[in-house]
């Protein structure tokens, strides 16, 4: 293979800061992973951070947003939400108590994902979790 050419394929969806978009953002996510062993995987991290999105962040407000983007490489499959941002600060991991009924999500996608990144996106927020499809013993990519 050509060293510029990529068999990645992305994909992208926008949705409303409703909560019931976030069952849309798994459908979507799992239809696309459909016969992937990483698609549960997947389908939860969407939920947990587009959930995290409306709650969270200006995209949960009236007229709100959030953008799912999903990338497919035989590598591995990258996860992001985009926010509306508004939260005055970037989301991070906060280890929580196991009955804690809030800030306990983007723990559990950095403990089911391979990497999660963060980063500062328009005004908001984009966080990144990446799965990756071959994983040897330490959790690092073959």
């Amino acid at each position: 293979m050509h060293e510029y050419t990529s068999t990645a394929r992305v994909w992208g969806l926008t949705c409303p800061g409703f909560p019931e978009e976030v069952s849309r953002a798994r459908r979507w996510t799992r239809d696309i992973l459909r016969g992937s062993p990483l698609a549960e995987d997947a389908e939860l991290i969407v939920s947990e951070l587009s959930a995290n999105a409306i709650l969270h962040t200006a995209s949960g407000r009236e007229a709100g947003s959030f953008h799912l983007a999903l990338a497919v490489s035989s590598q591995v499959v990258a996860l992001s939400v985009t926010d509306g941002g508004g939260a005055g600060t970037a989301p991070k991991v906060e280890h929580q108590d196991q009955e804690a009924e809030h800030g306990r999500g983007l723990g559990m996608v950095s403990a089911i994902a391979h990497r999660v990144v963060v980063h500062d996106s328009d005004g908001g927020h984009t966080v990144t979790a990446e799965l990756f499809t071959d994983v040897r013993r330490g959790g690092h990519p073959c």
